[in-house]
């Protein structure tokens, strides 16, 4: 398969949108753009839409004829926009949105949900496929992907009756997979609206009788809160993106006892890396040796993987190599070995000094997540004269619960009980919610 437009199942796969739903199988003898898409013959094509749906016609209708497709996700402004333009050396942009004033000079062309009859060229090329992740100056990084390596995890057998959704935006790469998954198995899929209530989606979800469906750990947090997480029954449950710990998956398990309970290793740089299917946190040492096509090793306690669904590089020219020079992919995870099995711990760049002692902060959080009435937590740092910094937590509790000085008291004597004494939170204060970022997990920084 060249293309994504090629795949024989493609004519199955519906975008089912608050809208109405969208037969991506109209793609071949229809389109999406205002010009002919033989005319981005070659091109380095930016998508910049507001729209989902948009996004996902533009992808299909422009891999294997755009030589690049840069694909923007939620959050980027006018003057981001030009620096991805000029980083991807794109000539085009395809957007549903205004051309921005003085934002780039790129050619602007339209994308439309509405199809018209249009000639689709055969596909010539291997597109490549460019995904933005965060970078630590602010500016995105931009990663080179190709369609063989978004997709190699992914099986295209889809099981009778299958239908799909996420919580993610399909704009970023956890939402990408699942959309693509739908789309090589010719399996509907349901598409989250920008800014849409979760209560909103989890009702559509019911509706159209969703199957399989994805999100990250925090999403099923507060996706469980909401009293529509009863209406769906769904056969399979996927959370990537952050570590999953024992809690979020037990009270999955108890809302779903016969939903199949999956979590996965996945991101950006290193693709899709493993499954994880026993609902146990961590995953079994086995791993290391026993993944068909991927190569995992530990080194100073980093996981690095080393697969054909790595990316291929950066396009940013102050951005290291992508890859090692034995060609793994230093994921920037930390793993602990006990008793057979790996746990994450967290990443090595968000690891707390507490007067010279190392503090993971994901660690404390699953201690203070098992705590009877807490929904979520969030550890930080506060600067101490004497040691640098103490531990802190902000703390969401279940609805109806409440909050105060007793109940900080039983919780840090909790988290005594289980951790060394410098990893305790000196301080908790209670918060009505924790925020997410636009890809779905807790803000750590800023």
């Amino acid at each position: 398969m060249l293309s994504l437009g090629e795949s024989p199942n493609l004519p199955g796969c519906m975008l089912c949108t608050a809208n109405g739903d969208v037969p991506l199988g109209l793609l071949r003898t229809n389109s999406c753009l205002d010009a002919a898409a033989s005319s981005l013959d070659g091109r380095s094509v930016v998508v910049w839409t507001s729209g989902l749906v948009e996004a996902a016609m533009a992808l299909v209708e422009l891999d294997g004829i755009a030589s690049r497709l840069v694909l923007c996700p939620p959050g980027i402004g006018p003057d981001l926009l030009a620096y991805v333009i000029e980083t991807a050396a794109a000539d085009v942009v395809v957007s549903d949105q205004t051309r921005p004033e003085g934002a780039c000079t790129a050619t602007w062309i339209g994308c439309q949900r509405e199809l018209h009859p249009a000639y689709r060229p055969a596909p010539t090329r291997a597109t490549e496929w460019v995904l933005l992740t965060s970078g630590t100056t602010g500016l995105p990084k931009l990663v080179v992907h190709s369609l063989a390596s978004l997709t190699e995890a992914i099986r295209t057998e889809a099981a009778p009756s299958t239908v799909w959704s996420t919580f993610y935006d399909i704009r970023r790469f956890g939402g990408l997979q699942i959309f693509l998954r739908a789309a090589l198995t010719g399996a509907p899929f349901l598409l989250t609206d920008v800014q849409e209530p979760v209560g909103d989606f989890l009702a559509r979800a019911a509706a159209c009788s969703i199957t399989h469906i994805s999100g990250t750990p925090s999403h099923w947090r507060t996706a469980l809160m909401n009293p529509n997480a009863k209406l769906i029954s769904p056969r399979y449950i996927r959370l990537s993106g952050e570590i999953a710990d024992q809690t979020i998956l037990n009270n999955l398990s108890a809302a779903y006892p016969e939903a199949q309970i999956v979590h996965a290793f996945a991101s950006t740089e290193a693709g899709v890396a493993f499954e994880v299917t026993d609902c146990l946190a961590g995953f079994p040492e086995k791993y290391l040796s026993a993944l068909n096509g991927v190569e995992m090793k530990i080194q100073n306690g980093s996981m690095r993987i080393r697969s054909g669904r790595l990316a291929m590089r950066y396009l940013n020219r102050d951005q290291a190599s992508l890859l090692s020079s034995d060609g793994f992919v230093d994921t920037g995870d930390l793993v602990d070995l006990r008793d057979g099995r790996y746990f994450f711990m967290g990443r090595r760049d968000g690891v707390i000094n507490i007067g010279g002692l190392k503090v993971h902060p994901e660690e404390v959080e699953a201690v203070m997540n098992r705590y009877p009435g807490v929904l979520v937590s969030l550890v930080r740092t506060r600067r101490n004269p004497i040691t640098g910094a103490v531990v802190t937590a902000d703390v969401a509790l279940r609805s109806g619960e409440t909050g105060g000085p007793e109940l900080e008291r039983e919780l840090i004597g909790f988290c005594r009980a289980s951790l060394a004494a410098h990893k305790v939170p000196a301080v908790i204060k209670f918060v009505p919610r924790l925020v997410l970022s636009e890809t779905g997990k807790l803000i750590r920084h800023g």
